[in-house]
């Protein structure tokens, strides 16, 4: 094993601060990883601060990891030192159920291993996640980073970006199809980069009317005030998809109201009880409520593979890890455009 720095919260009141902790030896299928940047993950936060009731001490957070290969294992075929590689939000799953074995690992039946704050299978104790020097992590969770994109704003494409383009990928999101985003915010920002890219007709749809320039330079066709009844009533029964980012519990029934029959809205932020949702709304047109949990590692590749080819990358605002404290707060505040991502040499030097 080997000590490295990183950055933990010792209770759900406590400050993140420096602590010294350990990473395994690499084993034949293992790929070791200097980490270069990690993104800033709202859910990060609810584990910090213990919003899942799940939380165990203490917590290293961080799933939105790029970094350089620096050891592989003897097994390790596909990656080399020196390579641009990310980790995500897992680092293992059982691999023989149904779930995993469709490359849907974010299903797993008997239970994925998080980047943090799961059972670790090789020391014990928790996994620790990248708010730190290094990780080794089984290969089958080592993602190729396309070397032309801005590797610091690639970061949070492994939580943010996957969340969002799993379900308009795993919907059939194409060319022509009016697609509204509903939320723009870390999540928000990338469904709409998403669709436009997929070639919808992208409606951003918000509270706020002053997000709408931002929404427009982010690849929005059209802003929908959801608090304007007559808007929302000339865009009914008119959507073919909605990708609903709102991480708050709220209520879906002006949504519902905008798909047309047979369309269906996913929940991506939302991770708490809704209020009612009336079942008019559905049985009226056939229409459909789901969810969707970030990807599997395969569609995580073809995402980044996505997102070399037509050089999609988050908005970010960069920070040291000793100001890490700030960025919860301003995160809490919704006061950043769209995440922020730690430049890790700031811990190296410290």
């Amino acid at each position: 094993m080997s000590e490295v720095k990183a950055y933990a919260a010792s209770s759900k009141t406590a400050e993140l601060e420096p602590l010294n902790i350990e990473r395994r030896d690499i084993t034949k299928e293992d790929v070791e990883i200097d980490i270069l940047y990690c993104g800033v993950c709202h859910s990060d936060i609810h584990t910090v601060k213990n919003d899942w009731k799940n939380s165990q001490y203490p917590v290293v957070p961080g799933h939105e990891i790029i970094g350089r290969v620096t050891k592989v294992g003897d097994n390790v075929k596909n990656f080399k030192e020196g390579d641009l590689v990310g980790v995500g939000c897992m680092v293992d799953s059982c691999q023989t159920c149904d779930s995993c074995k469709e490359d849907l690992e974010q299903y797993c039946e008997n239970g994925a291993t998080y980047t943090y704050n799961s059972e670790d299978k090789h020391l014990g104790g928790y996994t620790f996640g990248g708010y730190s020097e290094k990780v080794v992590v089984d290969k089958k969770f080592v993602l190729s980073v396309p070397e032309n994109l801005d590797i610091k704003a690639v970061a949070p494409l492994l939580c943010a970006g996957i969340t969002t383009f799993s379900p308009l990928n795993h919907w059939n999101v194409k060319k022509g199809d009016k697609v509204g985003v509903i939320g723009l915010g870390g999540l928000g920002h990338m469904g709409i980069k998403f669709a436009h890219a997929m070639g919808a007709h992208v409606v951003m749809i918000t509270t706020s009317p002053g997000k709408s320039g931002d929404a427009k330079k982010l690849g929005a066709d059209e802003v929908l005030i959801s608090k304007d009844e007559e808007e929302m009533k000339k865009h009914a029964n008119s959507f073919d998809f909605l990708l609903n980012t709102v991480p708050v519990g709220h209520d879906v029934n002006p949504y519902i109201g905008l798909l047309k029959r047979d369309a269906t809205m996913v929940l991506v932020g939302a991770i708490e009880p809704l209020d009612p949702i009336h079942g008019g709304g559905l049985i009226a047109s056939r229409k459909t409520i789901a969810g969707s949990l970030i990807g599997g590692i395969k569609e995580t590749q073809e995402m980044l593979d996505f997102c070399g080819k037509h050089d999609i990358v988050s908005d970010v605002e960069m920070i040291d890890i000793q100001n890490i404290n700030d960025a919860y707060e301003r995160v809490q505040k919704s006061d950043v455009k769209y995440r922020f991502v730690i430049d890790m040499k700031s811990l190296k030097e410290s």
